[in-house]
């Protein structure tokens, strides 16, 4: 058997629009603040340590006001721009096609994830969409791998597995799992110091198949 797990933001779908528009709502809705720019907010969002609380609106942890107004607005702002990156629908087809295991890892929240894949027509083709809000710790704790590989059975002396993403916390987070892993830079990180690294979506292919 072989398994793939995929981030989903920067890696599937490029979501930094819906994203920064509803944190920049919150930030002058409650805090008067100025609003922040895309690459500023995947900059913090791919940070490996962070507090993103202090970097988007200047408080020390979220504040309810502050979450309860992002779940709201971007329950209906995360549909509105997002796309999948070229290629990477026949990729997914692809790999369904020749037999290979494909499930979600992100951390961002399961209900958004779900919504936003099933707006681009392929959250179908998932065995499992995992999102933080599923898990004790999110990545790069191996947590959320943890609970995929477990769904699927996994027996590390037969079977294969690989996580794809754009980021250092998806890349520790496979170490921590005892899985391979793939850097991809068509999405919010183009540069990678990782061993493994694909350009194109179709060069996970080319290692998987």
């Amino acid at each position: 058997m072989k398994v793939v797990i995929f981030d989903m933001d920067g890696t599937l779908i490029d979501s930094k629009k819906d994203i920064t528009i509803s944190i920049n709502y919150i930030r002058r809705l409650n805090h008067n603040l100025p609003p922040l720019s895309e690459e500023f907010v995947v900059e913090a969002i791919n940070m490996e340590v962070r507090n993103l609380p202090k970097l988007f609106y200047n408080t020390d942890v979220y504040e309810d006001k502050d979450r309860e107004v992002f779940e709201v607005h971007y329950a209906s702002q995360c549909v509105k721009n997002p796309y999948l990156y070229d290629g990477v629908k026949e990729v997914l087809e692809n790999l369904v096609k020749n037999g290979v295991k494909i499930s979600v890892a992100t951390n961002a929240p399961t209900q958004f994830a779900v919504r936003m894949l099933g707006s681009l027509h392929v959250e179908h083709l998932f065995d499992m969409i995992i999102g933080a809000d599923k898990v004790a710790v999110s990545k790069p704790n191996p947590e959320m791998l943890n609970k995929i590989l477990d769904f699927y059975k996994f027996d590390k002396t037969k079977d294969k597995a690989w996580m794809v993403g754009d980021n250092s916390k998806d890349m520790i987070s496979a170490k921590n799992a005892g899985i391979d892993a793939m850097f991809a830079t068509w999405g919010f990180s183009p540069q990678s110091e990782y061993k493994v690294t694909v350009n194109h979506p179709k060069e996970v292919l080319d290692i998987i198949l």
